[in-house]
């Protein structure tokens, strides 16, 4: 049986130098330094695609999700990352990811360094049940709204937030 808590991550330092490479647990565990890659997908009206995490993630559960993504395993790069995730999670994959930018984050219970990518798919999707509840495409000043009443992944919405004046 798969467990996400064994699958080995890339850690790396605050200037995103590598370090190690641990299970996910002990990395949630120590709140270590680590990867991740991060897909906004727009459908070609730039509305964009809006997740809702399950109860069961390890981190921000139950809450609102912009992007597509996550973990860099070991010896992954951010673009292998964000393709197997894309695939992994909505079914999606054969479209191109534009990366636009990479960002630290730090709260207490994470810190990564996130490079963030864009793609255009219109659906229909095939999401991953065990990590993705429902999901449903909203336009940018919709989704923000949205975010003053309903828990948000506070990493994606500071993402959108860059993405939205830039």
């Amino acid at each position: 049986m798969y467990n996400p808590g064994e699958e080995i991550v890339q850690i790396v330092d605050r200037e995103n130098r590598e370090l190690d490479a641990l299970p996910r647990r002990i990395m949630r565990q120590q709140g270590l330094i680590h990867r991740a890659a991060y897909i906004l997908v727009f459908n070609e009206k730039k509305e964009l695609f809006l997740q809702k995490r399950t109860a069961t993630k390890d981190l921000y559960p139950s809450c609102w999700d912009v992007a597509a993504g996550g973990v860099v395993l070991a010896g992954e790069s951010y673009e292998e990352s964000a393709e197997r995730e894309l695939a992994e999670e909505l079914g999606v994959s054969g479209v191109t990811c534009c990366p636009l930018f990479d960002q630290y984050f730090e709260e207490e219970d994470n810190r990564v360094w996130g490079r963030v990518f864009s793609c255009t798919h219109n659906g229909p999707f095939r999401l991953q049940e065990e990590e993705v509840a429902y999901g449903i495409f909203m336009d940018v000043p919709a989704i923000f709204e949205l975010s003053r009443k309903d828990p948000f992944t506070p990493d994606g919405i500071d993402i959108l937030r860059k993405v939205s004046q830039g």
